[in-house]
Parts: structure tokens; C-alpha cells; sequence
């Protein structure tokens, strides 16, 4: 490919070019900074190839058609692209464009995002001696540039990869659209124009470019569009027996059937994930009356889901998901509710608190209700509070949000990680508790362990596991826990002293002991090779032989997992927990032990058996 003659240096210029574009207006703003703030990341990455002695190069591309070129080439290829988006879609202006042009952006914000994430899975960070720190930042991009992928829909054709060569200029439209019409049909047969009428064949038309909707949607059908890339033209003409959806049935946006119709301040009813994206997008009128909206809050429209729920029945048609029963909190009061959090007023605000901590802890119909009413900023604010009941049931309200998935994205963009750490670290005991558990809830996306990590939090959940309430400990170990999952925070968990408390935690005979919660965490860092150092500097062989000689399976299994990681080249620690008496419950492991068990066993028995030929 063309692009695989740029040089590191070219590239660097490249990526500088695209910090300097402005992401601060127009309809794609959001993706537009979403998109530089990923290439951003990339830029050390660059730095260091550019250093390396192994700078890919143009004869290299040409002699080899390996993945280590390729790469390269991919990158190159979605970065220039990236710049030349970026420059359209910041310029671009929704009342002086067609509805195809803001298609043609969509559909190369996907093109970009896989083409820079397809790069950068197959990067070959040994070839170019890629940093620990660099490879943080690749990993945070490539996990944002999945998500992202999952938002936009994915992409299996090369038809598609195609476009990313084009430029995205104004007068540029009329290629694009060119490259566009290769695509089958059959994947835009369900998006109409919005000023198409009724059909009395199918209420779906062809369109020669991806609908809008797939940009507007955070939840897009990714499955829908990969079985339309590869349908048959045979499937177009089955459509013409499907029913008409009644007109009123269909999302003015997405011109799709409604699951979870909402009603706006103008009175016009959409699909929450479409209009809530295009509120996200900073779009300040309705997109069908192109008033000014009032104000953002969505309304259950429960009358028409009771309607399309009994049309769906009545043409025996699968129900789309949605509310399953009507929201406990009245919309209304809950934005009055959110009012009185701003008030100076201590009391009102501690009583509004409090309702919301209530209404949050029910249903998710209300958590629902509660951040689209907007308080999640200001709840997160409140976590400073200098008033210790205020901030209680602040991190409280935050912990019952983040349960529902959607939430998690708004309470990390309103950057809340560093006042719950704040609270981890100076709060009281029952704050303290539920900010460990909102970092936990938190990370169960991947993208946020990296960010919480890198926040400081680990230190802060350690000083809770070691000093801690009896359910302080236990939050903060399921939080370190799953941060341990990703490799970058187990170098920050045994620095910030892990170890030790872990270890103390294997011997604890009391009625609240943690010994499997311990031993599942240090599993996870059996293979980070200072962890194993610390777990040897503590003395922890002894206590895992104790356990590996009489506790309950899982426990067994995991102190075998642990012994099998520090001692498999070791030949005097192997010696050690032969003379400790690792043998005998590690036959009895290998034989009646869980499949991962015996095999940890079976292996550490094979250990020692070579060990001690050797030195007889």
C-alpha cells in the first residue's frame, strides 16, 4: 500500500496535525474528539518505533507481506484518513448539507475506527522494544477504539476498507458515493429517507449509503450489519412480504421500531438511544420540528409502548426490549429532586439526597430516569463536600447509578474517579466502602481499568484492605481484584504493597477470614514476576502448603496455582515445598481436584519428581 513509504517522523507530523483541528463544533463533535484524543495516545508509540534500529520501511513493505509490515501500512493508511475526516466533519454543517453527506462521515468514522484498531492488533511490540508505559497508552486506545467499533457496527468487507482512500473534502462527496454504491443493498434496506412516505410493500427502502442512524445509535445492531454485508440478493425479494409497521410505530431518526419511546420537550416521541445520542452530540433542537428543545429530560411515552407492545402481539412479531414496567419515580419529581442537590440550602440538599439514594437503589427504570435528569455531574461534585453526610450519600447515589451499564460512561466522563479516590482516602468508614465499591462497578469495563489504575486508587484500596471494615476490606479486594486483571495495575497493586496484607490474610482463623478472596488475588498475580518476589519475601510457601494440605476445593485449587507459578523454575524453592510437605495433597490434588487443579498439581509433582533425580 501506498502509505507504508511514510516514515515514523511523516507519521508524528501527521498526528501533531491532527491535535491542531479543532473539535469544538458541529454536529460530529463528540466523535471528532473522541477520534484525536485516540490518535493522540498513539503518539509515543510512534516516538519510540521511530527510535528504534527497526524503522519500518517502504523495502521492507515491498519484500514481505507479513503482519509486521502490514501494520504499518494500516496505520499509516487510517491515520492519514483520520486527518482528513477530521477536517470534513469539524467543518461540516447540518443545515447547509444533505442528509447523504452526514451518511458519508458516519461511514467513515467506521472505517477509520477499524482500520486504526485492526493496526494496532497487530502491532509487534517485541520487534520494536515497546515500553511497559507506551504500551499502556496503545492498550487504552485500541480498548477505545473497540468500544467505539461496537458503538458504529463493524466492518467485514473489503468494500468498505476501500473508502478510507478517498478524501473527505466537500467536493470530494460525489467519489465517496462512488465507492459507496459497491456496497450490497441489502444492508441499508431497512433505513428509509425521513421524507419518504408509507409504502404499501415493505415500510423499508434501498439507500446507497449507511443511515445516520448506525452514528446516532450508541447500541448498534454490530450483528445486524455483519449478516446484511453478507445476505444474498435473494433476501430482498422475502422483504416485500413483511407487514407495514404503522407510521406512528417508527422512530423519526432511525425510522425503526421503537423499544423505549421517549417524548422531548417539544412533544415529539424518538427511541431513547437515538435521541439521546444526538442530544449527546450537542444538538439543541428537535430533529423533526427543528425547534428549540426546552430542556434535555426524555419522558417515558408509556401510552405508545402499551400500542406498539399490542400490535406486536396481534401480528405475532417479536417484542422489541425496552421497559418492562413503569418507572417508580415520577420524572417531574426526580428533576426537582435534582433542583434542590444545587441549593444552598444544607438540609434541602441532604433531603433531596436521600430520595435519590432511595429512588437509585430500586430499579434501573430509575437510574435510568435519575442521570438522564442530569445528576450525575453535580452528584459528583458533591463528593467533595466538606459535609461528611452530604458526601456519604453522594458516593452512595454514584455506587447505585454505575449499576446500570449505561450510567458507567457518564460517571467517568464527568470525571469522577479522582473525587472517589479522594473519598477512599478521607472519607468515613461506610464512605469509604461504597467509593471501593463504585471503583469496582466501574471497572468491570475493561477501558476503565486502565483510567482507575493510573488514578491512584490502588494504593488507596490497599491502605482499605489492610485497616479497613470487615466490608471495607472485602469491597477493596473485589475492586483490586478486578483491576488486577489488567497487566499494568498488577506492577501498581504490589508496589502500593499488596502483597503482604494478602499473605497475613492466609493464616486468619477468625470468624470473618478473607483466605479465598486473598488467594484469587494473588492467582491473578502469580504471574508478575515482582509479585512472586514479594509473596517469597513474606513467607507465603508455608501458608499455601497449609492450604493446599486441608481447606475447601477452590482454595486448594488456587494455592496450587500459586505454588506451580513461584516455584516452576526454582529449584530451591521446588526443594522447599517438597520438605514442607507439599507431596502427599498434591497426589491427592491431581486425582480428585477440579480440571485446573489437577493440572496444576499433576505439573508441580512432575517438577519435583526431575528436581529430586537430579540431585540424587
Amino acid at each position: 500500500m501506498a502509505g507504508v513509504a511514510v516514515s515514523p517522523a511523516s507519521l508524528l507530523d501527521v498526528i501533531a496535525e491532527i491535535a491542531e483541528i479543532s473539535a469544538n463544533t458541529g454536529v460530529f463533535k463528540k466523535d471528532c474528539a473522541d477520534l484525536a484524543r485516540r490518535v493522540c495516545l498513539l503518539t509515543h508509540l510512534v516516538e519510540e518505533i521511530r527510535d528504534s534500529p527497526q524503522t519500518p520501511t517502504a523495502e521492507e513493505s515491498d519484500a514481505s507481506s507479513s503482519c509486521e509490515c502490514d501494520w504499518w501500512s494500516d496505520l499509516v493508511v487510517g491515520l492519514q484518513a483520520a486527518k482528513r475526516l477530521l477536517s470534513a466533519a469539524t467543518c461540516f454543517q447540518a443545515r447547509e448539507s444533505s442528509e447523504g453527506a452526514a451518511k458519508r462521515i458516519s461511514f467513515q468514522f467506521q472505517c477509520v475506527t477499524w482500520k486504526l484498531e485492526k493496526a494496532l492488533g497487530n502491532l509487534p511490540y517485541d520487534r520494536y522494544d515497546i515500553s511497559d508505559e507506551v504500551r499502556e497508552h496503545v492498550e487504552l486506545a485500541r480498548l477505545q477504539l473497540r468500544r467505539a467499533m461496537q458503538r458504529y457496527g463493524s466492518l467485514n468487507s473489503k468494500k468498505f476498507s476501500t473508502a478510507l482512500s478517498e478524501p473527505m473534502e466537500k467536493d470530494a462527496s460525489r467519489k465517496v458515493t462512488e465507492k459507496l454504491e459497491c456496497i450490497p443493498e441489502t444492508i441499508h434496506s431497512n433505513i428509509p429517507s425521513s421524507d419518504e412516505k408509507k409504502l404499501e410493500s415493505p415500510p423499508r427502502r434501498k439507500s446507497s449509503s449507511v443511515s445516520l442512524a448506525f452514528f446516532l445509535s450508541k447500541d448498534a445492531d454490530n450483528e445486524r450489519l455483519e449478516k446484511a454485508i453478507t445476505k444474498t440478493n435473494d433476501d430482498d425479494s422475502k422483504k416485500s412480504d413483511n407487514l407495514t409497521i404503522p407510521e406512528d410505530f417508527l422512530c423519526p431518526i432511525s425510522l425503526e421500531l421503537m423499544k423505549d419511546p421517549v417524548i422531548v420537550s417539544t412533544g415529539q416521541t424518538y427511541e431513547r438511544s437515538y435521541i439521546q445520542r444526538w442530544i449527546d452530540c450537542g444538538n439543541l433542537r428537535c430533529p423533526k420540528t427543528q425547534q428549540k428543545l426546552g430542556n434535555f429530560a426524555l419522558t417515558p411515552n408509556y401510552v405508545l409502548r402499551s400500542l406498539i407492545s399490542q400490535w406486536c402481539t396481534k401480528h405475532n412479531i417479536e417484542q422489541p426490549g425496552g421497559y418492562t414496567k413503569n418507572c417508580e419515580g415520577d420524572m417531574s419529581k426526580i428533576r426537582a429532586l435534582v433542583r434542590k442537590l444545587s441549593t444552598r440550602s444544607l438540609q434541602d440538599r441532604r433531603t433531596a439526597l436521600s430520595e435519590i439514594r432511595s429512588l437509585s437503589k430500586r430499579s434501573s427504570d430509575n437510574r435510568i430516569l435519575i442521570a438522564e435528569a442530569g445528576a450525575i455531574p453535580i452528584l459528583v461534585k458533591l463528593l467533595t463536600s466538606e459535609d461528611v453526610e452530604t458526601q456519604e450519600k453522594a458516593v452512595t447515589c454514584v455506587l447505585n447509578l454505575s449499576i446500570y451499564e449505561s450510567n458507567k460512561e457518564l460517571i467517568m466522563l464527568a470525571g469522577a474517579v479522582t473525587s472517589i479516590v479522594q473519598v477512599l482516602r478521607a472519607g468515613t468508614e461506610e464512605a469509604k466502602e461504597n467509593a471501593a465499591a463504585t471503583l469496582f462497578s466501574l471497572s468491570l469495563a475493561d477501558e476503565n481499568k486502565i483510567i482507575i489504575g493510573a488514578s491512584g486508587a490502588i494504593p488507596a484500596l490497599v491502605n482499605l484492605l489492610e485497616n479497613g471494615s470487615v466490608r471495607g476490606k472485602k469491597d477493596a479486594a473485589t475492586a483490586l481484584f478486578n483491576l488486577c486483571i489488567y497487566e499494568g495495575n498488577k506492577g501498581r497493586a504490589v508496589r502500593a504493597g499488596v502483597v503482604n496484607p494478602l499473605v497475613k490474610m492466609l493464616s486468619d482463623t477468625s470468624s470473618h477470614r478473607m483466605v479465598t478472596e486473598a488467594l484469587t488475588i494473588l492467582s491473578v498475580l502469580a504471574g508478575n514476576q515482582d509479585a512472586k518476589t514479594a509473596m517469597l519475601r513474606a513467607n507465603a510457601i508455608p501458608c499455601l502448603i497449609a492450604l493446599l494440605q486441608k481447606d475447601q476445593p477452590r482454595n486448594r485449587e488456587n494455592a496450587a496455582a500459586i505454588l506451580f507459578a513461584i516455584c516452576k523454575r526454582d529449584k530451591e524453592k521446588l526443594i522447599l515445598i517438597g520438605k514442607l510437605g507439599a507431596v502427599v495433597p498434591l497426589m491427592e490434588l491431581s486425582r480428585d481436584g477440579t480440571e485446573r487443579a489437577k493440572r496444576k498439581a499433576s505439573s508441580l509433582l512432575e517438577l519435583l519428581r526431575k528436581s529430586s533425580q537430579k540431585l540424587c
